[in-house]
């Protein structure tokens, strides 16, 4: 896949680095576009990221907020990706609220699903089979090599067509909605934050393993010319080619 890697101590250290180039990137898109439209995913790495980038100085009013992923449960849930980033981020960088674009996981799943679907065709003017092209979409990635909401073997890891669905985590028992590969794929940048040491296979796997991305979700990546950006600490990398 191509990729940049950025290897940085510590995890507060990726965090850092990966907020900062996540603000630089928005404001590059502001620049040029007048907007930047950009998803954001949930999980535990995230929440000194967000910490970061709401220290940050951005003009929030030109920024539009998605989310790559969510749990089918209500906003106030402490499960919710949403909850997390408006407690860590949307609430002390004062974004405003209606620039803020959830999935709406208190919905029955196919709803949720449905509903999200329309919010983007309508805020990006799409066309009927046209998918939208993120100025930025921030990933994760877990020890099983999951990203997304789109965890090994699942069917709509092969799904490059639609803009999102529902799914059914069955180790987890939970119910998500997950923006699609091919949106992934569009992104115009593209930035995965995965520091610790829990996630060292999985970085070898998706990095210098061998393609397979139903095997190994994170393997999705942008497209040529956009560049997928790595932030991981030394724990995460450390069975990497250039750390051995």
């Amino acid at each position: 896949m191509s990729s940049y890697l950025n290897i940085l101590p510590d995890a507060g250290a990726a965090a850092k680095a990966c907020a900062e180039r996540i603000v630089e990137i928005v404001r590059e898109n502001i620049e040029q576009r007048g907007v930047a439209r950009i998803a954001l995913s949930g999980g535990s790495s995230p929440k000194m990221m967000f910490g970061e980038i709401a220290k940050l100085k951005l003009d929030w009013e030109h920024v539009w907020l998605y989310w790559v992923d969510e749990r089918v449960v209500p906003p106030d849930h402490p499960d919710s990706n949403y909850k997390m980033a408006m407690e860590h981020l949307i609430l002390p960088a004062g974004i405003p609220i209606q620039h803020l674009n959830r999935i709406a996981g208190e919905r029955y799943p196919e709803e949720a699903s449905a509903h999200y679907i329309s919010e983007i065709q309508v805020d990006f003017k799409l066309k009927e089979g046209e998918l939208p092209k993120f100025d930025l979409i921030h990933r994760g990635m877990g020890a099983d090599s999951h990203t997304a909401s789109l965890f090994p073997n699942d069917p709509l890891i092969e799904d490059d067509y639609e803009i999102a669905a529902n799914t059914y985590v069955a180790k987890f028992n939970s119910h998500r909605v997950t923006l699609l590969p091919g949106v992934l794929k569009a992104a115009r940048h593209t930035v995965i934050l995965a520091p610790g040491a829990d996630k060292a296979e999985a970085l070898w796997d998706v990095l210098e393993g061998k393609p397979d991305i139903m095997a190994h979700p994170c393997q999705i990546a942008a497209k040529p010319p956009y560049p997928t950006e790595w932030f991981v600490d030394v724990a995460a990398s450390r069975l990497l080619r250039k750390n051995s």
